[in-house]
């Protein structure tokens, strides 16, 4: 296989300071890649910046502020020459709680800032896209939009609605030199859990965290992800692309053809100890 700089010369990803994004930053670079990357905290792109002067370049980015976070996308892709190839929109957070026991207005932040600013980011860069005639848009959904997490309504919400979306756009790039992938990882080892927002806990919840924890210890490394997501963007087509463990990537996705609704949520609460 070729190397993906000589397909996509400039590349913006957000949410790149830790977990999967940071792992496709890594990639992407050592494939000679310029990366923009994004983070709501400069400081934890430092290292990057400094191992990969004049390759990659740090940017604030915070989808709270979905009229700054699009405004930051533009100076960056002004700085990238006017446009970007290959745009990843991987910036997300999870929160893990009893949907009545948390207050609404967070979970509508969450799904503003999941769903509502990653659309806004998404038509500036599917726009431009459009313009030029090329161009690939990577939404880094979840399995949970398929296979929901317990206690994470808004996030699988945010999730699937994300894959709407790239499904959508799929059918409106046909014919065109523009690729859409709807990036789909399960668990990996990354500092997803520990950074979750909790609400109030119960004693059905802590017997779901206790489960979904060990979920995301056994899992696997990000890099994988980033192997999986660098065949894809070789290959150049639209489309969905799993990523994970055998059983949540390949397995898991087989079988739920073949596995009654009914069943498959009788067997996640008795995963979970609902």
């Amino acid at each position: 296989m070729g190397r993906l700089s000589q397909l996509y010369p400039t590349a913006f990803i957000s949410g790149s300071s830790s977990g999967i994004g940071r792992a496709f930053c890594e990639m992407l670079l050592a494939e000679g890649v310029r990366v923009w990357g994004t983070s709501r905290d400069l400081s934890r792109l430092e290292d990057l910046a400094k191992a990969h002067p004049g390759a990659f370049f740090a940017a604030r980015l915070d989808l709270a502020d979905s009229r700054g976070a699009v405004s930051a996308y533009r100076q960056c892709a002004a700085a990238a020459g006017g446009a970007f190839d290959l745009v990843i929109e991987n910036a997300g957070y999870g929160i893990f709680g009893d949907f009545s026991s948390v207050e609404a207005r967070t979970w509508r932040a969450q799904a503003d800032e999941m769903l509502g600013s990653t659309l806004e980011l998404s038509h500036e860069a599917f726009r431009s896209m459009r313009t030029r005639g090329r161009g690939c848009l990577v939404h880094v959904s979840s399995i949970a939009g398929e296979f929901p997490l317990p206690y994470m309504s808004v996030y699988n919400m945010a999730k699937a609605g994300l894959s709407a979306l790239s499904e959508s756009l799929i059918f409106e790039a046909r014919g065109s030199s523009i690729t859409v992938i709807d990036f789909r990882p399960g668990d990996y080892r990354t500092e997803f859990n520990q950074s979750m927002k909790k609400g109030s806990t119960t004693e059905a919840t802590q017997r779901a965290w206790r489960a979904l924890d060990a979920m995301f210890n056994a899992a696997p490394e990000p890099a994988r992800a980033a192997r999986d997501l660098r065949r894809a963007l070789l290959r150049g087509h639209s489309g969905v692309v799993r990523s994970g463990g055998f059983f949540q990537a390949t397995a898991a996705p087989f079988l739920a053809r073949f596995i009654p609704l009914g069943l498959r949520r009788s067997m996640t609460a008795r995963y979970f100890g609902a």
